[in-house]
């Protein structure tokens, strides 16, 4: 007997001939690179590294301006200087690329180790191993290796805050438990530092302690507390050190005229080649108080020499990039995925910030000269090292960032 043949129906002849029908599979486009320095499908804060570019052209652009007869003075070559800051600019790119690929989260675990690392680093100073240069031990000597523990314990101090208060966020409203522990930390620092002599880190590291501090939240009063103890403390140490160098500094900023072939002869000579360089400056490389008038020209008073060469206009252009750079900093810290990026951010941001302001005011004569230098621009390896590493920090932070 014949069996009958079932009727298919449209709708499964349609499904039949969709199962056979083999799916299209779509290749997965690979996410773009943004940013070499960044693993692959992450993105960085571009302009942070174009900013600190520019900086580090323009600083090596002018080191070499300003130190030209200081290097054929001392070394018979031209080049001297500026042969070493390439040097040191290619490890500060290296140091900035390596950081950028390390999580920042392991610095902040590390806040109880590196702050006693900086403490022993600084107590190195007065061994064998400490180098003087000038009347001051700041650097410490390994063979060709030299290393400034001053700057290290900038970071030091960064890292300690921030860490700290990322693990007890409340501590930041008591007074003991977390004003105390940051203020004594930066016044070990502070008075290690001193001892080298070197009032302008120890101002400095005083300064991100004070600045972090306010990031964190604590109380007026206690800022109020702090501020007030500070400037006794800082009056006090001038006015006990009549006949040393901290008296000298601070009576030669007063009236850097009153003994302009002392005390006063490097500020006077600052304001010299301000004033000479007006509106628009006497071009690059026509300074004349880089002929050997003006002290480390290539250093701490960089901007006399930019002002000279270049005018107002040189210095407010300059400056419009450090703003860019400051509010970049700010933008990380406040988009900061959690409370140890913020502060670490923070940190950054204003140690930048502090010492830009500083260096202007002591080539300007409104603060006694300390010898802070001018971030990216002045020429020092370790400083260099320094924050540029701190740029590879904030270019982590960026990454994680909501930007």
């Amino acid at each position: 007997m014949r069996k009958a043949k079932a009727t298919v129906t449209k709708s499964e002849r349609r499904g039949r001939a969709e199962k056979e029908k083999k799916p299209k599979v779509k290749k997965e486009k690979k996410p773009r690179r943004h940013f070499r320095f960044l693993p692959e499908g992450k993105t960085g804060d571009l302009w942070l590294i174009l900013l600190t570019v520019v900086l580090v052209t323009f600083g090596t652009v002018m080191i070499f301006s300003a130190s030209y007869y200081k290097s054929i003075s001392e070394a018979g070559d031209p080049y001297v200087y500026l042969k070493r800051q390439l040097m040191w600019l290619a490890a500060g790119f290296a140091a900035m690329w390596i950081l950028a690929k390390i999580d920042y989260h392991v610095w902040g675990r590390l806040y109880k180790i590196i702050p006693v690392i900086c403490i022993v680093l600084l107590g190195l100073l007065f061994t064998p191993l400490g180098i003087e240069v000038n009347g001051a031990v700041r650097w410490l000597g390994a063979g060709p290796i030299t290393i400034m523990p001053g700057e290290i314990a900038k970071l030091g101090l960064i890292i300690f805050v921030a860490g700290y208060f990322d693990r007890y966020p409340k501590r930041a409203y008591d007074f003991w438990k977390g004003v105390v522990p940051v203020v004594l930390l930066a016044g070990i620092y502070a008075g290690l530092i001193m001892l080298q002599p070197n009032m302008s880190t120890a101002f400095t590291v005083v300064f991100i302690a004070g600045g972090m501090l306010i990031v964190s939240g604590v109380k007026w009063r206690h800022m109020g507390i702090l501020a007030g103890a500070a400037t006794v403390a800082g009056v006090g140490l001038i006015l006990m050190d009549t006949e040393g160098y901290r008296f000298a500094r601070f009576t030669s900023f007063l009236d850097p005229f009153a003994d302009a072939l002392r005390n006063g002869w490097q500020v006077v000579q600052s304001l010299l080649a301000m004033g000479t360089g007006g509106l628009t400056g006497l071009g690059l490389g026509n300074s004349i108080q880089k002929n050997l008038y003006l002290p480390e020209p290539q250093n701490d008073f960089i901007l006399a020499i930019i002002g000279e060469e270049l005018g107002f206009i040189g210095i407010l252009a300059m400056m419009c990039v450090y703003m860019l750079l400051i509010w970049r900093g700010c933008h990380i810290a406040i988009n900061a995925p959690d409370y140890m990026g913020m502060m670490m951010a923070a940190g950054i941001t204003i140690m930048i910030g502090i010492q830009v302001v500083m260096n202007v005011a002591v080539v300007t004569s409104s603060f006694p000269p300390t010898g802070v230098i001018l971030p990216f621009v002045s020429y020092g390896g370790n400083a260099l090292m320094i924050f540029m590493g701190a740029m590879g920090v904030l270019l982590n932070i960026s990454k994680s960032s909501d930007l």
